[in-house]
């Protein structure tokens, strides 16, 4: 009977074994608490382990995430408090030879008037283009054309924007580090974008600064695709002032002088301007070419100036070999290319430079793994000191609470008798603490002994003995 009896209890604790889940902790000798403090350890554990082990893989940014962190990276930011970085373009250190130019720092306005606007053909599809800069001569700002084109209307409108330029660097690192996400946010001139004729152009293209640097001479053309440039205007903006001036006296000028000369009526002729820049002797005055169209070779109507305000417009010369104009400006150039040998030998230090990188990161990636596991360590080990507390303060209750006597006397015997525990701990820890002390403090006596006898030796006659204290 006993035999079977014996058999029916194994068979049952074998078939509960394979009911029970995985996770079920079956703990014999417990009751329901112990139980359920167990298990909730269990929990605990394994959330600190899915914890862990997400921290580890999310360590790199990826596509797995909650609901919760998609929504907190993808929650709007404002971008006028965000500082926006010029990406850079990095080249792979096994990347095949490809020549570098080399660039260097010329005058803008060589040969005079001689800077133009020359649209490529990829407008049509882009419908901008930036063109070439024009660096103060102080290499503070540099000033730049932005062409835009209108498909409906198959015409262009320009601006001129003004990008500041770093001081901290040198010359040439200024203007090579010039970028149109710097410039100010507002155009110092515009072109007119009321003209809705079909296939009009209007362009304004910086010609140069004057000597002092605070204004700028820029020409714009206004023509069609179909007949060509109607007009050039000459203008002038004033940085100290932040105005600028149209001066068309310089026209009427020209036009008075050949009808009361030579009675030659140009408004009934084709003819246009060319700015040329700012004078040598007066640096105040801007020289511009008039010239009539023939058909074949233009006919030179003389060398004019006018000051930068519109006023006291004059005749220089008949012919421009007599003319000084100045040269204020810099723009930059390319004057080369970088050796191959050069580039050789930038290739083998870059990709040492990029082995130690990888060296680098992956030993800062097994350092943040490391943090990581160390973290997660001192958590669960946390969580086991916890309930290894618990469980004994709940076993040494339990002892005084199952007893004959009521709950609550039973738990006044528990907290009394706790209660002299961590006294008796306390104590035991006090007398340790002090017998510590009482160490460091006969330490310190000796050392204090020490230098004493150390004085007295610097001080004994030579060839007399000196005497050490003894140490026990």
């Amino acid at each position: 009977m006993q035999k079977r009896a014996g058999v029916l209890i194994l068979c049952s604790l074998v078939l509960a074994a394979s009911i029970l889940p995985s996770f079920a902790v079956v703990t014999l000798g417990k009751d329901k608490n112990q139980k359920e403090a167990a298990y909730v350890l269990k929990v605990k554990k394994e959330d600190a382990k899915t914890k862990y082990e997400r921290r580890v893989y999310n360590r790199n940014p990826n596509g797995y995430m909650t609901v919760e962190e998609y929504e907190k990276l993808s929650a709007p930011v404002d971008l006028t408090t965000q500082e926006i970085k010029i990406p850079e373009v990095q080249t792979p250190s096994d990347m095949v030879y490809v020549p570098h130019p080399t660039y260097s720092i010329a005058r803008y306005n060589n040969p005079p008037g001689s800077p133009e606007i020359s649209i490529p053909s990829t407008i049509y599809k882009t419908r901008q283009f930036n063109g070439q800069g024009l660096v103060a001569p102080n290499f503070s700002v540099m000033v730049y054309p932005s062409v835009y084109y209108y498909p409906n209307s198959d015409s262009t409108a320009c601006d001129l924007f003004v990008i500041p330029l770093d001081s901290a660097k040198t010359k040439l690192e200024r203007i090579m580090t010039a970028h149109v996400s710097l410039r100010m946010p507002n155009p110092i001139m515009t072109t007119d974008t009321d003209n809705m004729n079909n296939g009009t152009f209007t362009t304004l293209t910086p010609i140069d600064f004057s000597k002092s640097g605070t204004k700028i001479l820029v020409k714009e053309k206004i023509g069609n695709t179909d007949d060509g440039i109607w007009q050039t205007k000459m203008l002038i903006y004033d940085f100290a002032t932040g105005t600028s001036y149209d001066l068309v006296e310089i026209r009427e000028a020209i036009s008075y002088y050949w009808q009361e000369h030579y009675g030659l009526n140009l408004d009934d002729k084709r003819w246009d301007i060319y700015p040329l820049g700012f004078s040598v002797t007066e640096p105040d005055r801007v020289l511009v070419e008039a010239y009539a169209y023939t058909g074949g070779v233009p006919v030179n109507l003389g060398v004019w100036s006018i000051d930068s305000h519109g006023e006291q417009s004059k005749l220089v010369s008949l012919n421009k070999a007599d003319v000084q104009i100045s040269e204020n400006g810099f723009k930059l150039v390319q004057d080369g290319v970088e050796s191959p040998i050069i580039l050789k030998a930038e290739q083998e230090h870059k990709k040492y430079v990029e082995k130690q990188d990888a060296k680098k990161a992956k030993k800062a990636d097994a350092a943040v793994v490391k943090a990581m596991t160390k973290d997660y360590k001192k958590e669960v080990q946390t969580l086991q000191n916890d309930y290894n507390f618990d469980s004994k303060e709940y076993r040494i209750r339990q002892k005084y609470t199952t007893s004959t006597d009521g709950y609550n006397e039973g738990y006044e015997k528990y907290k009394t008798e706790r209660s002299k525990q961590l006294e008796s701990e306390i104590k035991k820890d006090e007398a340790s603490i002090q017998k510590r002390m009482d160490k460091i403090q006969k330490l310190q006596d000796k050392m204090k002994q020490y230098d004493e006898a150390i004085q007295t030796i610097d001080k004994t006659p030579y060839g007399e003995p000196a005497v050490l204290p003894t140490t026990k």
